[in-house]
C-alpha cells in the first residue's frame, strides 16, 4: 500500500495492530506532510525496527511530471502514473492564493458531450495517494503552499467515492496538508445517491453541481447522466443538501454558443433556483480541437448574467484561465494517446 493514500485514522489502526501506540500515526503524518521526507529512515523519532516494518508494508513511490505548460496565471501538469496512464492537474493563481484543480479518475464515463475527458472513456479510478501526490508534487515544483483544492479535473469524483473521501480527509487533516474543508470543492455532474451520502459525512467542504442546462430536454442531449438522475430530482436533492449541511451550493453552467445561452434559458434557471442558497457560476467554454462546441461571446454571457442578477440569483462569471495552453479538462492528456 502507498503511504500517501492512508488516512491518519487508518494508520492509527495499523500501529495498534502492531502493538504500538496510535500517536505514531501523527508522527508519520508530520514527517510526510510537514517535513516532506521521502524515506522512512529519515523519520528520526521512529525506531529502526519500526522503520523497517514500515518499509516492508508501505511504498513511498510517487507519480511523476511528464509535461508542464505555463501560461500567465496558469500551469497545466501532465502526470504519468505507475501503469503508464496519464492524468492532469491545473494550478491557478488567484488574488486570494494558489488553487489546484486535480483529477480523480483516469478518463470519465459520464460522457458530457462538450467535455474532452468524457470523450476518452474511464480506464480506472485514481487511488487516494495518486490524488494526494498531485498536490505534493506541485507544491514541491513551485516551492509554495497551495491554499485551495478543487476536485474538478478528469473524472467524476462521486464515481470514485471512497478514494475521494480518503483524499479529502488526508489533505484536510491538521497533521496532513492542512487545507481547510471550506477551501476544498468537490464538483459532480449529479450522482444523486452519492450526493445524499456526502451530505451525511459531516465535513464542511464545498459542493459544486455541473448543471449546464435549465431543463431535462436539453440536459439529456449534452449530459447523459440526466437520463439516470433527472434534473427535477437533482434540484430536489440540492435543496435537501442545503437544508442538511447549511452550506451554499455552487451551480456550474458552462456557456455554449447557441446551445444553452439564450434569454429564455436564463429565465428558466431563475425559476429553478429562486430563493435557494446557491450561486450560479457562468463558465466561458474552453474550446478543444476534438469537439465542435463553441464558447458564447462576451456580450451573450453578460446579457445572461444580467438576466440572472435582475431575477434575484447570485451569479458570477468565472475568470478565464489557460486560454493559451491545453487547459481544458483532458486536453493535454488526449495528446499523449
Amino acid at each position: 500500500m502507498n503511504i500517501y493514500g492512508i488516512t491518519r485514522e487508518n494508520l492509527e489502526k495499523y500501529f495498534v495492530d502492531q502493538g504500538e501506540k496510535k500517536f505514531k500515526a501523527s508522527q508519520i503524518f508530520e514527517w510526510l506532510y510537514q517535513h516532506r521526507v521521502k524515506k522512512f529512515e529519515d523519520m528520526t523519532n521512529i525506531k529502526k525496527d519500526l522503520q523497517d516494518k514500515l518499509k516492508q508494508d508501505f511504498s513511498m513511490d510517487m507519480i511523476t511530471i511528464q509535461k508542464k505548460q505555463v501560461d500567465k496565471l496558469t500551469s497545466k501538469y501532465l502526470f504519468k502514473l505507475y501503469d503508464g496512464n496519464f492524468i492532469e492537474a491545473v494550478l491557478m493563481q488567484h488574488d486570494y492564493g494558489l488553487s489546484v484543480c486535480i483529477s480523480s479518475e483516469v478518463g470519465c464515463n459520464m460522457g458530457c458531450k462538450f467535455c474532452e475527458s468524457g470523450r476518452l472513456k474511464k480506464v480506472r479510478n485514481l487511488e487516494a495517494h495518486e490524488m494526494v501526490e498531485q498536490i505534493l508534487i506541485i507544491e514541491e515544483d513551485i516551492q509554495k503552499r497551495i491554499s485551495s483544492v478543487v476536485i474538478m479535473g478528469i473524472g467524476e469524483p462521486l464515481d470514485n467515492y471512497d478514494n475521494v473521501m480518503s483524499f479529502i480527509r488526508i489533505i484536510n487533516d491538521s497533521k496532513g496538508i492542512q487545507i481547510g474543508a471550506r477551501h476544498i470543492t468537490l464538483s459532480t455532474c449529479g450522482i444523486i445517491p452519492k450526493i445524499k451520502e456526502l451530505m451525511n459525512e459531516n465535513i464542511q467542504i464545498n459542493l459544486a453541481v455541473s448543471l449546464h442546462a435549465p431543463n431535462s430536454s436539453l440536459r439529456n442531449k449534452i449530459m447523459p447522466i440526466n437520463k439516470a438522475y433527472d434534473i427535477k430530482e437533482l434540484i430536489k436533492t440540492i435543496r435537501e443538501y442545503i437544508s442538511k449541511t447549511t452550506r451554499r451550493v455552487t451551480i456550474e453552467y458552462v456557456m455554449l454558443d447557441g446551445i444553452n445561452d439564450n434569454e429564455s434559458q436564463a429565465k428558466e434557471l431563475i425559476g429553478l433556483f429562486k430563493g435557494m442558497n446557491i450561486y450560479i457560476n457562468l463558465i466561458p467554454y474552453n474550446e478543444t480541437e476534438n469537439i465542435g462546441f463553441k464558447k458564447s461571446n462576451k456580450e451573450t454571457i453578460m446579457k445572461f448574467y444580467d438576466i440572472l442578477k435582475k431575477g434575484g440569483i447570485n451569479v458570477t462569471i468565472r475568470k478565464e484561465f489557460g486560454s493559451n495552453i491545453d487547459a481544458a479538462c483532458g486536453q493535454l492528456r488526449s495528446k499523449e494517446r
